[in-house]
């Protein structure tokens, strides 16, 4: 009888944990979805809102203008001295996906180009975002930002 019910949770187990999970178009989806939500919050003045699309940790890492920065805090700091003394100079931020692509089932890696235009700091370049699935949703991890102008 005990082999009978160990057996019986063993087989329960394993099927439970053999369920795994994958990369799925809903997941490219939802990586735009963040994308377009940073694009919207900075168009509307908003650093806070543009800032959700990171993951709030010390572990995030920005790389822009040859500079290294380390941690959500970090970040968002960068951005309010350079734009929080006037949202409206922040301008107008367009990004231009070029791929996304899973690494694994709960990263990405999205690969695209930016513009920002009508701002005190106009300018275009290319970015590279690691993003993880997080239980807010998909975040970033790591951005690397350079300028072409």
């Amino acid at each position: 009888m005990r082999i009978v019910v160990l057996a019986f949770l063993l087989t329960s187990c394993a099927s439970g944990s053999a369920q795994l999970r994958r990369f799925q178009p809903a997941d490219r989806t939802a990586i735009a979805a963040v994308l377009d939500g940073q694009i919207a919050a900075w168009n509307r003045g908003d650093l806070a809102g543009y800032m959700e699309g990171y993951a709030r940790t010390p572990a995030l890492v920005f790389t822009s203008g040859g500079n290294v920065r380390r941690g959500w805090q970090d970040a968002f700091d960068h951005y309010q001295a350079r734009y929080a003394t006037d949202p409206r100079a922040m301008g107008t931020l367009v990004f231009h996906i070029d791929s996304i692509d899973a690494v694994g089932a709960d990263g990405a890696v999205v690969l695209g180009r930016w513009e920002l235009t009508a701002s005190e700091h106009p300018g275009r370049g290319v970015f590279s975002l690691v993003l993880e699935r997080r239980p807010e949703g998909w975040r970033i991890i790591h951005d690397h930002t350079s300028s072409s102008s």
